[in-house]
Protein backbone atom coordinates (compact mmCIF):
# COMPACT_ATOMS: atom_id res chain seq x y z
CA UNK A 1 0.00 0.00 0.00
CA UNK A 2 1.34 3.27 -1.03
CA UNK A 3 1.59 6.17 1.64
CA UNK A 4 -0.06 9.28 0.51
CA UNK A 5 -0.25 12.39 2.04
CA UNK A 6 -3.20 13.79 3.79
CA UNK A 7 -3.31 16.50 0.83
CA UNK A 8 -3.45 13.72 -1.73
CA UNK A 9 -6.18 11.60 0.05
CA UNK A 10 -8.34 14.72 0.19
CA UNK A 11 -7.83 15.21 -3.77
CA UNK A 12 -8.94 11.83 -4.10
CA UNK A 13 -12.30 12.41 -1.74
CA UNK A 14 -13.14 15.33 -3.98
CA UNK A 15 -12.68 12.98 -7.05
CA UNK A 16 -15.41 10.38 -5.11
CA UNK A 17 -12.69 7.77 -3.99
CA UNK A 18 -14.04 6.40 -0.74
CA UNK A 19 -10.74 4.33 -0.06
CA UNK A 20 -8.83 7.12 0.40
CA UNK A 21 -11.60 8.94 2.61
CA UNK A 22 -11.61 5.35 4.86
CA UNK A 23 -7.48 5.86 5.27
CA UNK A 24 -7.81 9.26 6.37
CA UNK A 25 -10.39 8.73 8.87
CA UNK A 26 -8.25 6.20 9.91
CA UNK A 27 -5.24 7.93 9.88
CA UNK A 28 -6.56 11.21 12.26
CA UNK A 29 -9.54 9.55 13.85
CA UNK A 30 -7.15 8.54 17.28
CA UNK A 31 -5.23 11.88 17.45
CA UNK A 32 -8.69 13.60 17.12
CA UNK A 33 -10.36 11.80 19.73
CA UNK A 34 -7.76 12.59 22.26
CA UNK A 35 -7.76 16.09 21.44
CA UNK A 36 -11.56 16.50 21.85
CA UNK A 37 -11.48 14.07 24.89
CA UNK A 38 -9.17 16.62 26.45
CA UNK A 39 -11.44 19.35 25.31
CA UNK A 40 -14.16 17.82 26.41
CA UNK A 41 -12.53 17.41 29.55
CA UNK A 42 -12.74 13.59 29.67
CA UNK A 43 -16.17 12.84 28.02
CA UNK A 44 -15.42 10.19 25.38
CA UNK A 45 -18.95 9.72 24.47
CA UNK A 46 -18.87 13.70 23.43
CA UNK A 47 -15.80 13.57 22.19
CA UNK A 48 -16.51 10.32 19.78
CA UNK A 49 -19.67 12.94 18.54
CA UNK A 50 -17.37 15.23 18.20
CA UNK A 51 -14.88 13.32 15.78
CA UNK A 52 -18.04 12.09 13.71
CA UNK A 53 -19.12 15.64 13.49
CA UNK A 54 -15.41 16.55 12.23
CA UNK A 55 -15.46 14.02 9.51
CA UNK A 56 -18.91 14.49 8.56
CA UNK A 57 -18.20 18.04 8.51
CA UNK A 58 -14.87 17.87 6.11
CA UNK A 59 -16.69 15.68 4.13
CA UNK A 60 -19.46 18.14 3.52
CA UNK A 61 -16.53 20.83 3.28
CA UNK A 62 -14.27 18.69 0.95
CA UNK A 63 -15.10 21.01 -2.22
CA UNK A 64 -13.52 23.98 -0.88
CA UNK A 65 -10.62 22.33 0.08
CA UNK A 66 -7.78 23.63 -2.32
CA UNK A 67 -4.74 21.78 -2.66
CA UNK A 68 -1.73 21.85 -1.52
CA UNK A 69 -3.06 23.47 1.44
CA UNK A 70 -1.90 21.43 4.60
CA UNK A 71 -4.75 19.27 5.66
CA UNK A 72 -4.33 18.11 9.18
CA UNK A 73 -4.53 22.43 10.46
CA UNK A 74 -8.18 22.61 8.47
CA UNK A 75 -9.20 19.21 10.31
CA UNK A 76 -7.96 20.31 13.58
CA UNK A 77 -9.70 23.51 12.23
CA UNK A 78 -12.83 21.90 11.53
CA UNK A 79 -12.91 19.89 15.13
CA UNK A 80 -12.12 23.14 17.41
CA UNK A 81 -15.31 24.79 15.91
CA UNK A 82 -17.16 21.68 16.58
CA UNK A 83 -16.20 22.09 20.33
CA UNK A 84 -16.44 25.48 20.59
CA UNK A 85 -20.40 25.49 18.72
CA UNK A 86 -21.45 22.08 21.05
CA UNK A 87 -20.35 24.49 24.21
CA UNK A 88 -22.33 27.92 22.98
CA UNK A 89 -25.40 25.46 22.61
CA UNK A 90 -27.98 27.06 25.06
CA UNK A 91 -28.88 23.82 26.82
CA UNK A 92 -24.87 23.57 27.43
CA UNK A 93 -25.12 27.12 28.98
CA UNK A 94 -27.48 26.26 31.42
CA UNK A 95 -24.92 23.74 33.26
CA UNK A 96 -23.04 24.30 36.44
CA UNK A 97 -19.50 23.18 34.26
CA UNK A 98 -17.21 21.60 32.08
CA UNK A 99 -16.91 18.12 33.34
CA UNK A 100 -13.33 17.65 35.11
CA UNK A 101 -12.41 14.54 34.17
CA UNK A 102 -9.48 14.51 32.35
CA UNK A 103 -6.67 11.90 31.92
CA UNK A 104 -3.38 11.84 30.72
CA UNK A 105 -1.86 7.87 30.64
CA UNK A 106 1.23 7.39 32.37
CA UNK A 107 3.29 3.85 32.58
CA UNK A 108 6.12 2.87 35.05
CA UNK A 109 6.45 0.94 37.31
CA UNK A 110 3.90 0.11 40.93
CA UNK A 111 5.78 2.62 43.29
CA UNK A 112 6.54 5.75 40.34
CA UNK A 113 2.67 4.92 38.83
CA UNK A 114 1.34 5.84 42.29
CA UNK A 115 3.14 9.40 42.26
CA UNK A 116 2.79 10.07 38.86
CA UNK A 117 -1.22 9.36 38.35
CA UNK A 118 -1.88 11.59 41.74
CA UNK A 119 0.68 14.55 39.58
CA UNK A 120 -1.28 13.94 36.58
CA UNK A 121 -4.53 14.24 37.99
CA UNK A 122 -3.23 17.31 39.48
CA UNK A 123 -2.14 18.63 36.14
CA UNK A 124 -5.74 17.25 34.37
CA UNK A 125 -7.62 19.37 37.07
CA UNK A 126 -5.57 22.20 36.80
CA UNK A 127 -6.16 21.87 33.01
CA UNK A 128 -10.18 21.55 33.12
CA UNK A 129 -10.20 24.82 35.50
CA UNK A 130 -8.61 26.69 32.07
CA UNK A 131 -10.47 29.28 29.83
CA UNK A 132 -11.45 26.59 26.63
CA UNK A 133 -8.91 29.11 24.59
CA UNK A 134 -5.75 28.91 26.61
CA UNK A 135 -6.92 25.00 26.99
CA UNK A 136 -7.26 24.42 23.39
CA UNK A 137 -3.76 26.32 22.15
CA UNK A 138 -2.17 24.05 25.33
CA UNK A 139 -3.61 20.87 23.61
CA UNK A 140 -2.67 21.33 20.15
CA UNK A 141 1.11 22.99 21.29
CA UNK A 142 1.98 19.88 23.70
CA UNK A 143 -0.22 16.71 23.51
CA UNK A 144 -0.64 16.97 20.15
CA UNK A 145 2.83 18.74 19.36
CA UNK A 146 1.81 21.22 16.24
CA UNK A 147 3.72 24.10 15.75
CA UNK A 148 2.35 27.97 16.02
CA UNK A 149 1.66 28.52 12.49
CA UNK A 150 -0.47 25.59 12.17
CA UNK A 151 -2.15 26.62 15.48
CA UNK A 152 -2.16 30.08 14.29
CA UNK A 153 -4.17 28.45 11.01
CA UNK A 154 -6.96 26.14 12.92
CA UNK A 155 -7.72 28.76 15.11
CA UNK A 156 -7.30 31.29 12.28
CA UNK A 157 -5.86 33.97 14.87
CA UNK A 158 -2.04 35.75 14.48
CA UNK A 159 1.20 33.45 15.89
CA UNK A 160 1.14 36.49 18.42
CA UNK A 161 -2.23 35.47 19.67
CA UNK A 162 -1.49 31.87 20.41
CA UNK A 163 2.03 32.96 22.11
CA UNK A 164 -0.09 35.18 24.53
CA UNK A 165 -2.38 32.06 25.35
CA UNK A 166 -0.04 29.75 25.87
CA UNK A 167 2.08 32.11 28.11
CA UNK A 168 -1.02 32.66 29.82
CA UNK A 169 -2.74 29.53 29.69
CA UNK A 170 1.15 27.96 31.10
CA UNK A 171 1.10 30.80 33.47
CA UNK A 172 -2.33 30.24 35.30
CA UNK A 173 -1.92 25.87 34.92
CA UNK A 174 1.58 26.50 37.07
CA UNK A 175 -0.31 28.99 39.68
CA UNK A 176 -2.68 26.33 40.00
CA UNK A 177 -0.04 23.81 40.22
CA UNK A 178 1.67 25.44 42.96
CA UNK A 179 -1.63 26.51 45.27
CA UNK A 180 -2.64 22.58 45.20
CA UNK A 181 1.00 22.26 46.68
Amino acid sequence: MALFSDEQLALGIQHGRADDLTLLVERHHGPLLGFLYRMTGGDRALAEDLVQETFLRLLSKIDSYRYPRPLKPWLYAIAVNIARDHYKQAEFRHTDSMPTQFEISVAGTPETELVTNEETQQVATAMNNLPLLQREVILLRYFHELSLDEISQILQVPVGTIKSRLSVGLQRLKERLTAER
